[in-house]
């Protein structure tokens, strides 16, 4: 007798999105999670059959086998399957992959698709299932195929030419090029001087009023006049001190500024690593975790935004609806537009109509989930939340005042001076969201005394700045992802992953909050650039994911796009294995055998090696070990008493007693931020995790715990007189009241 058929089977990915679901489906399904893909290209090798058209070879990773057998054992006795796995291409792959390890194709199954995880999108999206889109699946397929491609056959390449360890990305390879070829940019650069020069002045009629007015050139002519010397400064300076001031002409322009679109992947990642000092994976871990449904008091598991992968900018006519009542509730009907706002997405490539990152609900403000979120879950929602409400507000409204100032001096023709005023008139979204342009306009305005045309002024004081034109600025995290945007590079599900690779492969890293390339990440990029020029270039990488987006929507097939990606690659293949492998003439001679010793890259750094390899494997560091023991001041040994110095091993720099070998006393070498711990007195250290991410904590740990994300800086509150650490932005924050303001060169010193 067959088994009867009994619940309907619902698979996601995760166990968090699981729960969440199974709190709006009920009794009448079973949710089960596959824990992310459960097939995928064979780790030991290239698993893609060049001969019979890229065929791929996947296969089910040994530690999801058990997963597998379960999705089996659970779908023989459903009345349907639902694959309900993430809106976007690889979601569409991984429902795919699900159908074919698990053998669904005689099962009755259907694909759902929902952006937020709600009651009402759920259930939409169950009334309205689907066919898995093969298009999407084909788009997906092909960019793994690329990747296994270029990953496989130029990382080995890597392995011989460089050391070994190393990899190559068709995407993270651009990224990398990227950040080198800015910081080649700014060594070359060569600052030019120039002037400005501002004149402190006042009305005849009411001294006591001053404005400042900046010297744009010769009145009449468009063209501001460039200073470029002291010389040519003095010059100035002389004629100004001589004329007579008046004001020549004064304006009045309203200017509105309108609120940005509510997030998408890239900028919602910009923002959190300007404002919250979060890296890209952070953020999307943060977010995840907000989409996938955290638990609320007498509510349950409940998904808190909408579907954080995307690249478009379009809400829901049910979402835009809310954000009008709650705008018009909170703010009065005058913080509204006349209709709701609608943006349209213009970054290079976007793809799928999804939503726009907006929270589920705006009635769950982030005030009320203080208390239910951690500390970072409850900022990103924060952001999510104030940047939706704000797009759907009026416009900030200002008042701007600019007036002319004519100097006209004894000899010469007039000069023209000019003097602004900008004046918020009416807030409109700036009560709920503020852009950094608009942090800046605020902290650097200017106040104008009433003038009207022909006022005559007194001049009161010159005041002459010499400036240096500055070099373009390193990428941050931020500044990368939207050029990567901008050139349609990467995609939203790639940014974060992208980042980190370049990072944790040791060709990046981060200075505060600005990419430095390393050394070996200048090694590697040269190389690349060198064979791969044309495969490694922003504009071909960019035309690749436009191919990507035409096998999606179904234009092309894969095949042909890979092909054609596949034979220059292997043409730049061979001309770079007949390269020699990557070394430096040291001008040096082996001790063993005489040849010549050459610098090479090992896991560890460069090191001095014998060009005789296999034949001599004569080796050494490339630091002699008499300039790596450093003294290390204030520090003693634990064992002996004696002190400490500095010196390097195969993972880096460490302490060591200077009485070995009598005494092997070590411990790790901590840098010290010249704060003293909150807690306990002890010396603050940075410290490193796992994943290479800088955070602070007590020396004297495991007795004291204190850690912090943010640098602690030796000032205190100027409030409660606690902790101050460092924020995006030129900011501080307490860590023990939250107080937040400008960095500590602008604080009033807290009285003893």
């Amino acid at each position: 007798m067959a088994k009867k058929k009994e619940k309907n089977l619902v698979i996601v990915e995760s166990p968090a999105k699981a729960r969440t679901l199974a709190a709006l489906l009920g009794s009448d399904y079973r949710i089960q999670a596959s824990v992310g893909h459960v097939r995928d290209l064979p780790k030991s090798r290239l698993g893609v059959d060049i001969d019979t058209g890229f065929q791929p070879s996947y296969v089910v990773p040994r530690e999801k086998q058990a997963v597998v057998r379960e999705l089996k054992q659970a779908a023989a006795t459903a009345a349907t399957v639902f694959l309900a796995t993430d809106p976007d291409r690889e979601g569409e792959a991984i429902a795919w992959h699900i159908v074919e390890a698990t053998g669904l194709g005689k099962v009755p199954h259907r694909r759902v698709v929902f952006h937020e995880i709600t009651k009402e999108a759920v259930q939409n999206a169950f009334r309205h299932p689907r066919d898995i889109n093969q298009k999407l699946v084909d788009a997906q397929q092909a960019r793994r195929i690329l990747d296994r491609l270029v990953g496989y056959q130029i990382s080995p390449l890597l392995w011989k030419k460089v050391r070994r360890g190393l990899s190559a990305g068709r995407v993270q390879s651009v990224a990398l090029r990227m950040v080198v070829e800015r910081e080649r940019e700014i060594e070359r650069f060569r600052p030019q001087e120039y002037w400005t020069i501002d004149a402190t002045l006042a009305k005849e009629t009411a001294p006591d009023e001053t404005f400042v007015a900046r010297f744009v050139g010769a009145a009449g002519k468009r063209k501001k006049l460039e200073i470029g010397s002291r010389e040519q400064a003095d010059a100035l300076l002389h004629t100004l001190r001589s004329a007579r001031y008046s004001v020549g002409a004064v304006n009045h322009k309203e200017q509105r500024r309108r609120p940005q679109p509510p997030f998408i992947t890239s900028t919602l990642q910009q923002e959190a690593s300007r404002r919250l000092g979060f890296s890209a994976r952070h953020t999307m871990a943060l977010a995840q975790q907000l989409y996938e449904g955290l638990p609320l008091p007498g509510q349950g598991q409940v998904g808190l935004i909408t579907y954080m992968r995307t690249d478009s900018t379009h809400v829901a006519e049910s979402a835009l609806h809310e954000a009008r009542a709650y705008v018009a509730e909170r703010f009065g009907p005058e913080a509204l537009p006349p209709t709701a706002r609608v943006y349209r997405k213009k970054a290079k490539g976007a793809q799928e109509a999804h939503e726009a990152i907006r929270p589920t609900s705006l009635r769950r403000d982030p005030e009320s989930l203080r208390s239910v979120l951690k500390r970072d879950q409850h900022r990103l929602y924060s952001l999510i939340w104030r940047r939706m409400l704000a797009s759907q507000m009026k416009d900030a409204v200002y008042d701007v005042t600019s007036a002319e100032i004519e100097a006209a001096p004894q000899e010469g023709e007039p000069l023209l001076l000019r003097a602004s005023e900008t004046t918020l008139r009416f807030p409109g979204y700036r009560q709920v969201y503020q852009e950094y342009s608009d942090e800046a306009d605020d902290d650097g305005k200017r106040s104008l005394p009433e003038l009207t045309k022909g006022d005559v002024l007194r001049l009161l004081d010159l005041l002459p700045e010499r400036h240096f034109t500055e070099p373009p600025p390193r990428y941050t995290e931020a500044t990368l992802v939207k050029a990567m945007e901008e050139n349609g590079i990467g995609r939203p599900s790639t940014y974060a992953p992208i980042l980190s690779t370049i990072q944790q492969r040791g060709y990046v890293e981060r200075e505060g909050r600005y990419l430095k390339p390393k050394e070996l990440g200048f090694v590697v990029n040269d190389l690349l650039t060198s064979y791969f020029s044309d495969i490694i270039e922003v504009g071909f990488t960019a035309e690749m994911e436009e191919e990507l987006d035409e096998i999606a929507g179904g234009q092309r097939e894969w095949q042909p796009v890979v092909r054609d990606f596949f034979e220059p690659l292997q043409s730049a293949l061979a001309k770079a294995a007949e390269a020699p492998p990557l070394q430096e003439e040291t001008g040096e001679t082996c001790p063993e055998c005489g040849r010549p010793l050459v610098a090479r890259w090992g896991r560890f750094g460069r090191f001095l090696a014998c060009s005789g390899f296999p034949e001599c494997r004569y080796t050494r560091p490339l630091e002699k070990e008499e300039e790596e023991a450093q003294e290390a001041p204030n520090e003693f040994c634990n064992l002996c008493g004696s002190p400490m110095v500095i010196r390097r091993g195969r993972y880096g720099r460490f302490l060591a007693c200077s009485n070995y070998p009598q005494c092997k006393g070590t411990r790790r070498l901590l840098a010290k931020v010249g704060v003293a711990c909150p807690d306990c007195g002890g010396d603050i250290v940075a410290k490193r995790t796992r994943r290479g991410r800088t955070f602070y904590g007590c020396s004297n740990y495991p007795t004291c715990r204190f850690t912090s994300w943010s640098r602690p800086l030796p000032e205190k509150c100027p409030q409660c007189a606690g902790p101050l650490t460092a924020q995006a932005g030129g900011k501080a924050r307490c860590l023990k009241c939250s107080w937040k303001g400008p960095l500590p060169s602008r604080l009033v010193e807290v009285p003893a």
